[in-house]
């Protein structure tokens, strides 16, 4: 388990391990080092499936892409190599912000691998919802861009889903599983308020802002939205927040 430390690799760790599987966390915290290389042919070593959710979002070409190239250079060499599970975003083939780019680009590399691989993009957990809220609300003041919309998904139940996929039976090669997205759609605007709200404080005033540049544009175009065909499950904004 590749980023098994972070919020969602330890709710993935914990399930697993909960039905009776042998994890071993592979984390810098573990002596794995995704932009180095150190430590991890001993960790995939043995391993019947790698579930890959290291991410950094600030060094993410180093960690993100060059660490999962390194790792499929060392499983390409095993005559059974392990199931692939790689944990992406919904809409990083739509959304030229710089992050979601290298997403995708990990997303191309697993494919051309010709290893057994299964992509799951996942929609931006509960948390960092609350996280973007909290950031764009300054005072009495809520600076929004126009039309951003989320449909955010709670990460125990991602984790959840990970877990049923890394116990049952491998793909021949690459596949690309259905989105997973919680059951509520929510804009920025509301989430802000539901949280100010949930705090007992006052809905602050809203500043619309122009959507200047690509990612706005895609943001407002609903590209981080899950499509129809989806699988939708977990709790919903709202209930993460105890309402």
């Amino acid at each position: 388990m590749t980023g098994g430390r972070g919020l969602l690799g330890t709710a993935v760790v914990r399930r697993l391990e909960g039905r009776g599987a042998t994890v071993t966390v592979a984390s810098r915290r573990t002596g794995v080092d995704l932009a180095t290389g150190e430590g991890l042919e001993a960790a995939l070593r043995g391993a019947d499936c790698v579930v890959h959710a290291a991410t950094h979002r600030v060094r993410h070409r180093r960690v993100d892409l060059d660490g999962t190239r390194r790792m499929i250079k060392v499983l390409t060499s095993r005559s059974t190599p392990p199931h692939i599970i790689y944990v992406s975003i919904v809409g990083c083939d739509r959304i030229p912000q710089r992050y979601y780019r290298v997403k995708y680009a990990c997303e191309l590399v697993l494919e051309r691998s010709k290893l057994p691989v299964t992509v799951v993009r996942a929609t931006q957990f509960h948390t960092l919802i609350t996280e973007i809220a909290s950031t764009v609300t300054i005072g009495p003041l809520a600076f929004v861009p126009r039309g951003m919309s989320f449909q955010p998904s709670d990460h125990r139940w991602i984790a959840a889903e990970l877990a049923d996929l890394a116990l049952a039976a491998a793909p021949a090669g690459y596949r690309r599983a259905a989105d997973r997205a919680g059951p509520e759609r929510v804009s920025l605007a509301e989430a802000v308020g539901f949280i100010r709200a949930n705090d007992g404080k006052p809905v602050p005033r809203l500043m619309a802002l122009p959507t200047l540049g690509g990612t706005l544009r895609a943001y407002e175009a609903g590209a981080n939205l899950p499509d129809a065909g989806a699988k939708i499950g977990g709790t919903s904004f709202r209930e993460f927040l105890g309402w």
